[in-house]
C-alpha cells in the first residue's frame, strides 16, 4: 500500500511547518523520527542525497524538503499529489 512518509526531528521547524501543512490538507502519514538514530540518518543520506529534515515522499513520489513541499501547494500541485491519501 502506498503512504506518505516524512522524516523527522522533533524539535526542526521546518518538519513542524511540513507536518503542519499534510495534516491540514486531512491526509494520514507516517512519521519517522531520526533524533539520536545514525543508522536512520544513514539511510536517508543513502536514499536522498541529503542529511537534512524533514524528507518527504508522497507515495512513489519523492517530494524533497519543507521548502519543495510547499512550492508544490503554491504551484497548485500538491492536492493531485495527495488525491490518492485522502
Amino acid at each position: 500500500m502506498s503512504e506518505i512518509r516524512i522524516y523527522t526531528t522533533r524539535f526542526c521547524p521546518f518538519c513542524i511547518r511540513a507536518k503542519h501543512l499534510l495534516k491540514s490538507k486531512s491526509v494520514a502519514f507516517r512519521e519517522f523520527k531520526v533524533d539520536g538514530d545514525r543508522a536512520a540518518r544513514q539511510k536517508l543520506l543513502a536514499e536522498t542525497g541529503s542529511h537534512t529534515v524533514p524528507q518527504i515522499w508522497i507515495g512513489k513520489h519523492y517530494v524533497g524538503g519543507c521548502d519543495e513541499l510547499y512550492m508544490l501547494e503554491r504551484s497548485g500541485k500538491l492536492d493531485s499529489l495527495l488525491a490518492e491519501f485522502k
